[in-house]
């Protein structure tokens, strides 16, 4: 099974510059995409529901901002949208498609800064809500691909900048404690540095590609049960359709048809 996922930026704005013609050929079985900032009902056109695909999406309450999308090759169990989170959900950040054995999620987390500590604190509430969740289901037979725009750096080798500052949102201390017990006593694992430990791979550039700044805040993450089937995963930075990267991961699975 192959998933791609990735934050664009808008999606009109994305698909105006080849992203599903470029995701179209790598001939994935499910597609994630986040911060839409469109609402369904202005994405009726075929070339944002791509033929062979059910299309699903979960706006914002306004619908300029945010909002996340799953693309199915194989039609879903069932779609769920928001996780119970309160105000996260009203902002369309977590779409999830339940097969008969296994769940993928496509979700956007809140950005933050340090200028307003509401945002700080949306954020830490909506990371405090999601460990919950998933710390309850790791417990459950099924197993999980949760795909998206964490807007936390793990490591420091996922991130580069010039500044030598690490005082600021998506670097801060908490954050990275939070991803450690993901990665920790939860279970989870980061599929693409389950078979990438490089340095120099990076998915977000915050002032475009010839800034100098960039992280590694995309990614797919499974339930421990699954860290046995991947197989490949890679950061596509051949052609900029925002300014984040495509990450496609490959893993020994097959959904099976309902």
């Amino acid at each position: 099974m192959r998933v791609i996922s990735f934050c664009a930026d808008g999606l009109r704005e994305a698909v105006g510059k080849g992203f599903f013609e470029w995701a179209l050929r790598q001939d994935p079985d499910i597609i994630c995409v986040q911060d839409l900032r469109t609402s369904e009902s202005k994405l009726g056109a075929t070339k944002y529901n791509p033929e062979g695909y059910f299309s699903y999406f979960f706006d914002s309450i306004e619908g300029t901002s945010n909002g996340v999308a799953i693309y199915c090759r194989k039609l879903p169990k069932a779609i769920m949208t928001g996780l119970g989170l309160g105000e996260a959900d009203g902002e369309g950040r977590y779409i999830q498609a339940d097969f008969e054995n296994i769940s993928i999620a496509c979700l956007l987390a809140p950005a933050a800064g340090l200028t307003d500590p509401g945002s700080l604190a949306r954020k830490s509430r909506f990371f405090e809500q999601l460990g919950s969740q998933l710390d309850k289901v790791r417990k459950k037979r099924r197993q999980y691909i949760l795909c998206g725009n964490w807007n936390m750096v793990h490591l420091a080798r996922d991130l580069r900048r010039t500044s030598t500052d690490q005082d600021d949102t998506g670097l801060l201390g908490a954050e990275r404690e939070w991803l450690g017990t993901l990665f920790g006593e939860l279970g989870y694992v980061d599929t693409f540095r389950e078979v990438n430990t490089d340095h120099d791979e990076f998915s977000w550039w915050p002032a475009g590609r010839d800034g100098a700044d960039a992280s590694r805040v995309d990614y797919q993450v499974v339930s421990g049960g699954l860290r046995g089937t991947i197989e490949y995963a890679t950061l596509f930075r051949g052609q900029e359709f925002s300014s984040h990267a495509p990450l496609t991961a490959d893993y020994d699975i097959e959904i099976a048809r309902l």
